[in-house]
């Protein structure tokens, strides 16, 4: 059994179905369990927090009542007696605010790691889990709710700043200024829409905003901005001067490289001549590394970023290369859950095949994928390629394989061992 409580609670079978847990009391008493699965919650404060300090006069007599009530709706083993209180039979991850929690941590810190493109992937799903207001059947949920909802806003300003390392800014944009207009003294979140407009060529607009910030801020705190905002100013008032960041998902190497620069170079012009280059050789030949380096010496030519997508395993099943492609280049379908959302959401529906999304994320941009192993499912990624150079003019594609993709275009570079003297270096 499932249990959400990041909205009206509800109880999930595992094979989805809903269980009906009807009665505010009853629901309260299950959000109370939930909020602390698997430990002990003495019936003093089940009492406080289901009947909100209005106590009935048999009190113990009352929660026991309600536990009766519960466990025939949810089974007899859902709520277990134990010394001086019960306890729900379930774990952190059976329940949906706990489940956020953890995914928002994973998600902050694949972002502290500079992997957005995870960290796009696992907020997305934190945040999908809301269904509206958090505990919403708990009388009294103030203190508690708040701090989920802090929670949430921390996720979400994650979610964008990682949407702006993807070079997102387009897609987040409408979002950031919607949760400005609902937390206008909210800096990071401030930063962040300013950094959207300035990637997004309104420097111009951002400017405009630094001030009313800066003038909000003085106004209702009697304070100045602080240092982000001070420093993201700065930046702005000198564009040129502004460090360009490199957008994709290519991770730093751990280790040198030597041998290959004639490689290097020979692929260079095979993407200058070619939109589907595939490295052939053995495995252990060094083509996944080699197409990584290559990409990046050709990253300068590929304006909206290159972007290495792994399709061994865990990508096992042919029908999953195009979700597989479409969480590398940092375009799943974001979910947005800000003030203002239903809104964009209606202006913003997309078909759920993720090759049209990865037709959508693509057609207009020039950028460059690096499909890594593609002789585990080389049909489907030929599929695909085939698809996306014939509906994305800007795309070019790097793959490595055992065997040729046998793609119309397709330029072919055999990878050959190390010459002796660099293999022993």
């Amino acid at each position: 059994m499932r249990y959400r409580i990041l909205g009206t609670t509800q109880a999930i079978r595992t094979d989805g179905t809903t269980v009906p847990v009807g009665g505010a009391r009853l629901r309260a008493l299950l959000t109370v369990l939930a909020l602390r699965p698997g430990r002990t919650v003495p019936v003093s404060v089940l009492v406080d927090e289901v009947w909100d300090g209005e106590a009935p006069a048999d009190a113990t007599g009352a929660v026991q009542a309600l536990v009766g009530r519960l466990r025939r709706a949810l089974g007899a083993d859902a709520v277990e007696s134990v010394e001086g209180g019960y306890r729900l039979a379930a774990s952190g991850d059976d329940i949906d605010l706990h489940r956020f929690e953890r995914l928002v941590g994973d998600g902050l810190r694949a972002l502290t790691d500079g992997d957005s493109a995870k960290a796009a992937v696992v907020l997305d799903d934190a945040l999908a889990l809301w269904r509206g207001p958090a505990l919403a059947d708990l009388p009294d949920r103030t203190a508690e709710a708040a701090r989920c909802e802090t929670r949430r806003l921390d996720a979400l300003r994650a979610r964008h700043a990682a949407a702006l390392a993807l070079g997102q800014a387009e897609q987040s944009l409408p979002e950031l200024t919607a949760l400005c207009d609902s937390h206008p003294l909210d800096e990071p979140l401030q930063a962040l829409r300013l950094r959207a407009l300035r990637d997004t060529g309104r420097a111009a607009e951002a400017l405009a905003a630094y001030d009313d910030v800066r003038h909000l801020l003085a106004d209702r705190l009697g304070s100045d901005p602080g240092a982000e905002l001070r420093a993201l100013h700065g930046e702005l008032l000198r564009p040129a001067e502004a460090p360009s960041r490199p957008v994709g998902n290519l991770r730093a190497r751990l280790t040198s490289f030597v041998g290959r620069e004639a490689d290097i170079e020979a692929i260079r012009g095979d993407l200058a001549a070619a939109r589907l280059v595939t490295l052939l050789g053995p495995g252990g030949a060094g083509k996944t590394r080699l197409s990584q380096e290559a990409a990046e010496a050709v990253r300068d030519a590929a304006r909206d970023g290159v972007w290495l997508a792994e399709l061994a395993a865990p990508v096992d099943d042919p029908a999953a290369v195009p979700e597989a492609v479409l969480t590398a280049v940092g375009a799943r379908e974001t979910v947005l859950f800000g003030a203002g959302a239903e809104e964009i959401r209606a202006g913003l529906e997309r078909h759920d095949d993720p090759v049209v999304r990865l037709v959508e994320h693509c057609g207009r941009r020039r950028m460059l994928i690096v499909l890594d192993n593609c002789e585990h499912v080389v049909e489907a990624a030929a599929c695909l390629v085939e698809q996306l150079l014939g509906r994305c003019p800007g795309l070019t594609v790097l793959a490595n394989s055992r065997e040729p993709l046998g793609v119309p275009g397709e330029l072919l570079r055999p990878v050959e061992p190390l010459p002796e003297p660099v293999a022993l270096r």
